[in-house]
C-alpha cells in the first residue's frame, strides 16, 4: 500500500464510518479501485480495521467531555456504594435508572450492556467475518438495501421522543443487537445502531449520539485485535502509509460526526436511505450484467 492508496482509504473511512451508508461497502470498492494488496482479503480486512482506529480517535476528541464525565461519574458513584457513602441521591430517574446512579454513570452501564451482543457474536464468528465471503458484492448490495428499508421503517414507526436522559436497559439492548448487523458488510454500524435507536423511540440526534458512544468499545476491540494481526500479515513498508490513512480517517471522521449530528437535529435520515437503495440497486444491476465481479479476482 502506497501513500496515495492510504489517503484515499482514509478519506473513504472517515466519510462513511459515521454516515449511515456503510463504510465497509465503500472501502471494498476503494480497495479494489486502488488495487491495495492485490485484492488479498485478509490484508485488506486488517487494513480496514486498523484505519478504524482513526475514526475512533475522532470519537474520543469530539466526545471528550462526555467520555470524561461518564468515566469519572461511573467510578465516583460505584466507589460511593462500595464504601457505603450513599449520601447523594440523584433525581430525575424517570424510572429508567437506579436513584444512586447519576445520568453519566448510568450511560456507562448502557454502553457496557449495548456492547455485549457484538462482542459475543464477533468472537464466535470471527473467521467468517474476516473471510473472503464477507467481501462478496451480492451480499453487500443486499445488506445495503435491507438496512436501508429497515431504517425507513424505523423513521416511520419511531416516536422520536426519547433523549439521552430517558435511555434505559431496553434501549441499550435494542441498539446493541442492532449493532450486530454491523458485522455484515453493507449494513453500516452507524446505520444499524441509529435504526435501532429510532425503533426504540429515540430522537434522531439521541440515536446518533448514543451510536457514536457505543462505537467506542466495538471499534477499540476490533482495531486493537486487528492491529496485532496486521503486524504479522502486512508488509513492513505498509505501516507508514497505514499511519497516514489512520490520521486522515481521524480528521475526516471528526468532520463527519459534526456534520451528522447537526444534520439530524433538523432532518431525517431520508437522504441516506435513498442513497443506500440507489447504490445497492446499482451494484445488483452491475453484477447481474457482469460489469463487476462479485468477489476479488
Amino acid at each position: 500500500m502506497n501513500y496515495l492508496q492510504a489517503i484515499i482509504l482514509g478519506i473513504v473511512q472517515g466519510l462513511t464510518e459515521f454516515i449511515p451508508i456503510s463504510s465497509t461497502a465503500h472501502l471494498v470498492f476503494a480497495s479494489r479501485w486502488t488495487g491495495v494488496y492485490g485484492g488479498n482479503a485478509a490484508q485488506t480486512t486488517a487494513t480496514m480495521a486498523v484505519i478504524q482506529l482513526g475514526t475512533l480517535a475522532a470519537v474520543f476528541v469530539y466526545f471528550a467531555s462526555d467520555i470524561l464525565a461518564i468515566t469519572s461519574a461511573f467510578i465516583r458513584d460505584h466507589w460511593a456504594v462500595l464504601t457505603r457513602k450513599r449520601g447523594i441521591m440523584h433525581s430525575g430517574t424517570r424510572g429508567v435508572r437506579p436513584i444512586w446512579l447519576s445520568h453519566e454513570a448510568w450511560l456507562g452501564w448502557l454502553i457496557i450492556t449495548g456492547s455485549i451482543p457484538i462482542g459475543v457474536v464477533g468472537i464466535v464468528f470471527k473467521d467468517f467475518i474476516e473471510g473472503q465471503g464477507t467481501k462478496n458484492l451480492w451480499f453487500i448490495s443486499i445488506m445495503l438495501i435491507s438496512v436501508g428499508l429497515l431504517l425507513a421503517i424505523a423513521e416511520m414507526v419511531g416516536n422520536h421522543r426519547k433523549t439521552m436522559e430517558h435511555l434505559g436497559i431496553g434501549d441499550a439492548l435494542v441498539v446493541g443487537f442492532a449493532q450486530v448487523l454491523a458485522l455484515m458488510p453493507g449494513a453500516s454500524r452507524s446505520g444499524s445502531t441509529i435504526m435501532g435507536g429510532l425503533f426504540a423511540g429515540q430522537t434522531r440526534e439521541t440515536a446518533a449520539r448514543f451510536s457514536f458512544l457505543l462505537s467506542i468499545p466495538a471499534i477499540t476491540a476490533s482495531g486493537l485485535l486487528e492491529l496485532r494481526e496486521a503486524w504479522k500479515i502486512l508488509p513492513d513498508e505498509s505501516f507508514m502509509p497505514l499511519l497516514a490513512a489512520t490520521i486522515t480517517a481521524a480528521i475526516v471522521g471528526y468532520l463527519s460526526i459534526w456534520f451528522l449530528i447537526a444534520f439530524l437535529r433538523k432532518n431525517s435520515t431520508g437522504i441516506f436511505i435513498v442513497y443506500r437503495l440507489i447504490l445497492g440497486a446499482a451494484i445488483l444491476v452491475a453484477l447481474w450484467f457482469g460489469f463487476v465481479n462479485p468477489t476479488v479476482n
